[in-house]
């Protein structure tokens, strides 16, 4: 099944289109020929600017992990030997602090649809019954619907292209980069589940997300990639989306003292 002949995302598809459309009407006094381009931006600035609410439960989750961690350690520690008991302490934690290790994903997971719709406003040749006219405007004299694999596999790839793709993949790789260095936490290691316990212990086990906050790390880098094989209105709106990601996070660190050293806790974990 299409995911994109799905009611709902069909129609927030379809209003993404009507509203970029638009911003190409208006833009195009100003912009001419790129007018499309740069209301691919404007949209995509737009539905981040929407989506700001998901940013801060992101970082407020960042800092209770951050505030939790030398107390996760401590039980790490303390229980090493009885990964059961650990294990148990830890889960207990969680639920004094009201909170859990997968804190702020699922409003991530709840902004999807939303990110779908506008992403298929630049693979769908047809929106609402009609041919999809955001396609047929151009970049730097590059269709929109165009891909930089498309080109090279035709032997139509020409140094404007070359520069444009270029751009945006560099542009998206240096943005990959400081996200990475700056905004990536150090998640606190937790120790793999063990075998069932000779006891019959059922405690629930906790999640190992070192390897998955290592992973989702690199994942703007695979991004750049990405865009190579995307028409070129993905590639425009990726590379937007990642820089403005990157922006949203340093200033609502900053705002909501995510960076802010966190204050000595005398109250120690307890058996």
């Amino acid at each position: 099944m299409n995911i994109y002949e799905f009611l709902p995302i069909r129609l927030l598809v379809e209003a993404a289109y009507e509203v970029v459309t638009t911003l190409t009407s208006f833009l195009d006094p100003l912009a001419g020929a790129h007018s499309a381009a740069l209301a691919v931006i404007v949209l995509t600035v737009l539905v981040r600017t929407l989506l700001i609410p998901v940013g801060v439960s992101q970082v407020r989750a960042g800092i209770t992990r951050k505030r939790l961690a030398p107390k996760i350690a401590e039980l790490q520690t303390k229980h090493k030997q009885q990964p059961e008991v650990m294990q148990q302490k830890l889960m207990e934690l969680y639920k004094e602090e009201n909170t859990s290790p997968f804190a702020g994903c699922l409003p991530v997971l709840a902004q999807m649809p939303v990110l779908m719709a506008v992403y298929g406003l630049f693979i769908n040749s047809t929106i609402g019954g009609h041919a999809n006219e955001l396609l047929g405007h151009t970049l730097f004299g590059l269709r929109l619907d165009t891909s930089f694999v498309r080109l090279l596999g035709a032997g139509d790839l020409t140094a404007t292209a070359t520069t444009v793709y270029l751009v945006l993949v560099v542009l998206i790789a240096v943005v990959a980069g400081f996200s990475r260095h700056l905004l990536t936490p150090a998640a606190p290691e937790t120790p793999a589940a063990p075998a069932p316990a000779r006891n019959g212990s059922d405690a629930p086990a906790m999640p190992d997300l070192s390897g998955v906050m290592k992973t989702l790390s690199f994942m703007p880098f695979l991004t750049a990639v990405f865009a190579l094989f995307v028409p070129l209105a993905a590639a425009v709106y990726l590379a937007t989306t990642t820089t403005w990601t990157l922006a949203e996070r340093l200033v609502l660190n900053r705002v909501l003292g995510a960076n802010d050293p966190q204050p000595d806790e005398s109250t120690r974990v307890t058996d």
